[in-house]
Order: structure tokens, then sequence, then C-alpha cells
């Protein structure tokens, strides 16, 4: 099982600088194609969103009850949808590289949150999960948007309903994606050794935001050095 955990996470980083890259394809379907080209790209941008990801899998460790994922689950989505819609309807952008740098400092802290580094490392209580789950999903949303702002034009005509149409991708997206990891949860716990797995998954965690954050100040530089 630790193997498997860290062949995932090899998995992940191998395919990390990739991970919100936004192909001239993907660029050419948003300008000229429909809602469900939309909706696909939403979709297809999530399920390669590997920072994304691996923090929903943070997330998913925490929880014990479908009651807990729904509740959690729901505080994400209404955060990252809030910022996607009107960060991009207003136009409001960053630099892509280090949105997604503080993205991988979301998995970070969700990693550290689960191992309670806060009451051992810090001697403190972590801040209430269910409010930064929340901010973490505006922080997240606001990354979907500088890729998605990527995709399209502001004076399209159609702008609004790609929006919407690029959300709901991404919302199916992550359903795929919630569906497998509970899968996977449900069956580690029920092993003997569900302590060692989480640890030793909530490590990897930490490893591999650290190379994600690496390879997105790594891009802001090499970007800024080619302006």
């Amino acid at each position: 099982m630790v193997r498997a955990v860290g062949g995932l996470v090899a998995a992940l980083l191998a395919f990390g600088a990739l991970a919100h890259s936004v192909s001239e394809q993907a660029q050419q379907r948003m300008l000229i194609g429909g809602f469900f080209d939309a909706a696909w790209i939403g979709a297809e941008h999530m399920l390669t969103g590997y920072d994304h990801l691996l923090f929903l899998l943070g997330v998913m460790l925490f929880l014990t009850r479908f009651s807990q994922i729904v509740i959690f689950i729901t505080a994400f989505t209404a955060g990252h949808t809030i910022t996607l819609l009107f960060a991009t309807m207003a136009g409001i952008t960053a630099n892509p590289y280090l949105v997604d740098a503080v993205i991988a400092l979301t998995v970070t802290y969700k990693a550290i949150e689960n191992l309670d580094g806060f009451r051992r490392w810090f001697g403190r209580p972590a801040p209430n999960l269910l409010f930064m789950v929340f901010v973490f999903g505006l922080i997240h949303g606001f990354g979907l948007s500088t890729r998605l702002q990527q995709m399209t034009l502001a004076k399209d005509p159609e702008l609004v309903t790609k929006i919407i149409a690029f959300n709901v991708g991404v919302e199916l997206g992550q359903i795929a994606a919630l569906t497998a990891m509970t899968a996977v949860v449900h069956v580690w716990r029920t092993s003997r050794n569900f302590q060692l797995i989480t640890r030793v998954t909530n490590g990897a965690l930490i490893a591999a935001s650290a190379v994600l954050l690496a390879l997105q100040v790594h891009g802001y530089f090499t970007e800024s050095v080619h302006v």
C-alpha cells in the first residue's frame, strides 16, 4: 500500500508542471465551441489539475461520514464557484504561476492539519476547518478563473454562458474524482494499517505540494526572464 501511494504521488509529480497548461486546441475550442465544449474543457481541467486533486484527497482523509463529505465539499464548491464566476466576469486575474503556488501551499496546510501538526508542532489548535476549506475553495476558484480567462475573450458575447458551462464541467470532474477517492479511502479504512497509511499519504502530500510549489516558482521566474 505504501508503494502504491508513492507510485501515485510520483505519477502526479511527473505531470505536475503540465497540470494547468492551456493548449492552443483548448483555447480554440473555448472560443468557437458551445456549451458542451466549455463543459468538457472544465471537466478536463479539473481532472488534470493535480494540485486540486491533491487538496481534495487531503480533505477526504479527514472525513469519515457521508454527511461530513457533503458539508465540506459543499463549502469547497461554494468557494471556488464564487471566485470562478465573479473573478472571470469582472476580469480580475493574476499571474497563474503565483496563484498555483498558493494552491500548492493549501495542500501542505491540509496535510499538516491532518497530522495534527498545529497542536503537535505549533502548540495551538488548528483554525476552524470548515471555514478554511471555504477559503481555500475561493483560492482554488481564482486559480481556475485565471486559466479560464486564458481560454476566452473578455468581449466574447457568450462569455457568461461559457463561464457557467466551464463551472458545470469542473463540478462534474470533481464528482468523478471524489467518487474514486471515496472508494480508495474506504478501502484504506478497512486496513489494519490505516494509521500508517494516513501518515505516509499526508507526508507524500507535503512532499508533492513542495515539488509543485517549486515548479510554479520556477515557471514564474522563467516567464519573467523571457518577458
